[in-house]
């Protein structure tokens, strides 16, 4: 790795180089490493650190937050909890011009601050961010609707150690050539040709990330660090029913900045009003350069046709699938699954939608299993999950949006139920809307239904002709549609085989045979890619050196010696 040679280290660098070595290496290695533990046991962050956090998070509730940045003359309010806890923080509001021309201001002393001074400096915001985990968790739960423990481990530990590694991509391509380099040439008998080059990393410019309901900080964190760290200024526009993860995350990250001596700008939130459209207008200034969403298909069409002034990052819907041939762990493919369909009550870019079974059944450990067998173990592996309340609904979590209820409501009108959804009253939270999973049965010749997105707990059993049948569908359905992920199930390396040659070939991430504590709807930084950019779910993948090469140029100049 070739370092900058014309910087002076940093002392944040230097404070953070043991970190940012181990990145490095994580990356290249692929295997498991996490920076931020992901339990919430007082034995790991103390005792009083859980109160402490959810302290801070309440004093937020019904007041200005503090945020000193453009456009703190007006305030809005959109969130409405999933839990029904009243939320009411008003943020600062600001225009898109007022936005732009700030962060444009800002731009050019980060950017000849150089890597290394920009790469500490953002080291130190997600540890800035690590030591107030909690309440950013408590954020991440009452705006997603996600349970605790979740919205600790993804909405924290796990979206710091995504940042993490984007930070790790972006300083490895920034720092891919020296800063420096002497040039000699010879030139017949006379003396040689001689020239000092001097090669600078620009930003592109300034950068929008467009966040989501579900996973506010884990699905921003990528694309916003690996803009800020390769010298982008970042707007942050929330999703309006998801502010107050985001805003935390700019009022430390400002902190930081302003204490490193750079100007707070350089990441400014920008709370949406009611019907204001800001996303749009912001995606479409010329002066942006970047924009990274998460979110519909149409949405993400619209950025992807119409913001051509800018490199736009998306990651939209997709058929997540599951072909079952057979298995040699009847029980743990339920229990896998099951959970897979529970967790976050399916709300998850991840989660598996269409489950493709042999309309014969297939061979199992316990012998052979019909259709309505191998349907009925995942829904029996649903229910008992969710059959107790109290403990129901720290998987459940509550549904994070009418839309989820609505699609709820018009699946009851298509195939045939194997496992109905119910309400669920919340033991803590009366105002809560939790529902619990449904799985329908369908045919193969129902592509209408299967074949768009259904977010949310909602699944199909598809009965199909034969595995080689339902590799076909997997193959047409992503093909045509996209996934994130793909599952098999199955005793036969050459099915095994063929599943992955399909999944290589619509370019969906693939997990065979999953059975015991890892879940097909589960990415880990540092080893797994959460998308590929080869299918129409994601055109990028978090977080590979083309996520974040592409966020700044090189530009040299040269003079003779």
């Amino acid at each position: 790795m070739m370092a900058d040679m014309t910087e002076t280290p940093h002392p944040l660098y230097d404070r953070h180089a043991d970190t940012l070595n181990r990145a490095l290496t994580a990356i290249t290695e692929r295997g498991y490493w996490s920076a931020y533990p992901e339990s919430p046991s007082p034995r790991v962050y103390g005792e009083t650190a859980a109160a402490d956090g959810k302290a801070a998070f309440e004093a937020y509730l019904g007041g200005d937050f503090p945020l000193d940045q453009p456009g703190t003359g007006d305030r809005v309010a959109t969130e409405a909890s999933p839990f029904g806890v009243e939320l009411a923080v008003r943020y600062p509001h600001a225009g898109t011009d007022e936005l732009v021309t700030a962060a444009i201001a800002a731009l050019p002393a980060w950017r000849d601050a150089g890597p290394q001074a920009r790469v500490g400096v953002c080291l130190e915001i997600l540890d800035r961010l690590h030591k107030h985990i909690f309440e950013l968790a408590n954020a991440v739960q009452f705006t997603s609707g996600q349970a605790f423990v979740m919205a600790f481990q993804a909405g924290g530990a796990h979206a710091l150690d995504r940042a993490l590694e984007a930070l790790a991509y972006a300083y490895a391509e920034m720092t891919r050539h020296p800063g420096t380099a002497g040039w000699e040439k010879a030139a017949g008998k006379g003396d040689p040709l001689r020239m000092s080059k001097t090669f600078h990393v620009v930003p592109r410019g300034v950068a929008l990330v467009i966040g989501c309901n579900t996973f506010p900080t884990w699905n921003s964190y990528p694309g916003l660090f690996a803009s800020l760290v390769t010298g982008n200024p970042v707007i942050v526009k929330p999703h309006p029913r998801a502010v107050l993860p985001l805003a935390i995350t700019v009022k430390y990250a400002r902190e930081v900045l302003a204490e490193a001596g750079f100007d707070p700008n350089l990441i400014m939130l920008a709370a949406e009003a009611p019907g204001e459209k800001l996303a749009s207008d912001l995606a479409l200034h010329r002066s942006v350069k970047i924009v990274d969403f998460t979110g519909s298909t149409e949405y993400g069409d619209w950025l992807e046709t119409h913001a051509r002034q800018a490199a736009v990052y998306t990651e939209k819907a997709g058929l997540n699938t599951v072909v079952i041939d057979s298995t040699d762990d009847f029980a743990g493919m339920c229990r896998n699954l099951g959970f897979t369909l529970t967790l976050y009550s399916g709300q998850m870019c991840t989660t598996s939608q269409n489950i493709l079974i042999p309309a014969a059944g297939i061979e199992t450990d316990q012998g052979h299993k019909s259709f309505d067998e191998v349907a009925g173990g995942i829904a029996a592996a649903v229910g008992k999950l969710t059959a107790d309340p109290a403990r129901g609904v720290e998987l459940t979590g509550a549904i994070v949006n009418d839309g989820v209820l609505e699609r709820l409501a018009e699946v009851t009108k298509v195939g045939e139920p194997v496992l109905e959804s119910r309400a669920v009253a919340h033991p803590a939270y009366a105002d809560a809307v939790v529902r619990t999973p449904t799985i329908v049965k369908l045919a193969a010749d129902d592509a209408e239904t299967y074949g768009r997105e259904w977010f949310g707990p909602i699944s199909f059993a598809i009965a199909t002709d034969s595995t080689a049948h339902s590799l076909e569908l997997l193959r047409r359905t992503v093909g045509e549609k996209g996934a994130l992920t793909a599952g098999v199930y199955s005793t036969d390396e050459s099915v095994l085989d063929a599943t992955e040659a399909v999944a290589v070939g619509v370019g969906v991430h693939l997990s065979c045979n999953l059975t015991g504590g890892v879940f097909v709807n589960q990415s880990a930084a540092f080893s797994d890619f959460h998308g590929s950019g080869a299918n129409p779910a994601a055109n990028s993948a978090l977080t590979d050196g083309a996520y974040v090469a592409n966020r700044f140029r090189i530009v040299q100049s040269r003079r003779h010696v």
